[in-house]
């Protein structure tokens, strides 16, 4: 016969089920409130046609093998050549990245070298300083546009209420990788919960490969911040919005060796809890409204899950007393895991492993915080940085080469 559940039970069911129900609020909830107000209290935006002039920032480091392709696509987008100001932003690249450059002179592409490796953030800051657009677009090495992107990213600052830009940054899995998988899994699920974010109010963060400031509203950020992160809570202090534009589009491969994401994760969540940490006021939801709401939703209480994670497991070893739903409730964490763990083993062995990919990709993000955690307390940063990501192209061509192919 089952002992009747104590005390102890009863309180480890409660706290089980409080964890259980903030980590499906994160990653459920939430979005689903999200999409809820943008439908209720949407906050539209006045889109034209206009031709500011453009600066566009490319951030390279050490990007020989790609940087050609990306001049060549920057030099093809549909926008007036002359409004259109081309900078490589290079943190002192010890590659042929600055040669290859430099050969596009003629074609008006100019070379910003950051002679000390100072980090991506205090490049595209220098480079900045010496551009002359009105707005500024924000780019990295290897990641390709679409034509019309430079149309469709400015046509939203007609709005005098806009001061950021972000658009949608889609990933290419040509490898289709575990991890390749996973990751285009979870930016799908990321990028309804931005135009939600976006139509309700403001977006809290934007890519980093495509955005676009007024140059009045850019602000020098510190060495140690991520700038795709920290710009939109720069552009809210100034009263203004940052908004998602879905047909602004670029493309990127994935990363498809874990070793890579998990770098990668814990750099950009380390500096995102930095950002946190100096922007606290932000979070202050008296002074901030549904801003401070939204960074308190998609990012804090995210980084809290791996510890919810933990204490709902623990809570529901101590809540198994003859209950069959706390039971099930553990074969299915346990289930969960083992997903996890086998999507793993199959990245290993180079293994197609299906629906695998995303408990396996969901443990590494949370793996990952929790390592960029302990970093954070300990005070490390990331002023430079290191591309990790394996390029889609490595051959470098001369720039006569590389425009006569590109326009065959």
């Amino acid at each position: 016969m089952t002992a009747p559940p104590t005390f102890w039970n009863y309180t480890a069911q409660f706290i089980f089920l409080f964890s259980i129900l903030l980590i499906g609020y994160a990653y459920v909830g939430y979005p689903i409130l999200m999409f809820l107000l943008s439908r209720l209290f949407r906050q539209p935006v006045s889109r034209a046609m206009i031709t500011p002039r453009v600066s566009m920032i490319i951030a390279a480091r050490n990007e020989e093998g790609v940087i050609a392709a990306k001049i060549e696509n920057a030099l093809s987008l549909d926008y007036p050549s002359g409004k259109l100001e081309i900078i490589v932003a290079s943190d002192a690249s010890t590659d042929r990245t600055d040669e290859i450059v430099r050969g596009f002179d003629g074609h008006g592409v100019a070379l910003h070298r950051q002679e000390s490796r100072l980090g991506k953030t205090r490049a595209q800051h220098r480079a900045v300083s010496a551009s002359s657009g009105d707005i500024l677009v924000f780019s990295d090495a290897t990641t390709m546009y679409d034509p019309d992107v430079i149309h469709k990213i400015v046509r939203n600052f007609a709005d005098p209420k806009v001061g950021c830009v972000g658009g949608q940054l889609e990933y290419v899995d040509a490898q289709s990788s575990a991890v390749g998988k996973g990751c285009r899994s979870y930016w799908d699920y990321e990028k309804l919960l931005k135009q939600w974010e976006s139509a309700f109010g403001s977006l809290i963060g934007v890519s980093g490969c495509l955005y676009a400031v007024r140059r009045s509203c850019h602000a020098k950020l510190a060495s140690d911040m991520i700038d795709d992160f920290v710009i939109a809570t720069e552009i809210h202090l100034q009263g203004l919005r940052t908004i998602y534009e879905p047909e602004a589009i670029s493309k990127e491969d994935t990363n498809h060796r874990a070793p890579d994401e998990w770098r990668m994760r814990v750099r950009i969540i380390e500096q995102t809890m930095s950002v946190l940490y100096r922007y606290r006021e932000a979070l202050v939801v008296r002074r901030h409204g549904t801003f401070a709401f939204q960074l308190i939703c998609h990012k804090v209480l995210r980084y809290f899950v791996p510890g919810l994670l933990l204490v709902a497991f623990v809570a529901n070893l101590f809540a198994l007393n003859g209950n069959n739903i706390f039971l099930y409730a553990f074969i299915a964490q346990l289930a969960g895991y083992a997903a996890a763990f086998a999507g793993w083993i199959g990245d290993r062995l180079n293994v197609r492993m299906g629906l695998f990919s995303v408990p396996y990709y969901f443990a590494l993000v949370n793996l990952a915080t929790v390592k960029a955690f302990f970093k954070f307390m300990r005070g490390e940063s990331h002023v430079v940085w290191e591309p990790v990501r394996a390029p889609t192209q490595q051959t470098v061509n001369t720039p006569a080469e590389s425009l006569s192919e590109a326009h065959t």
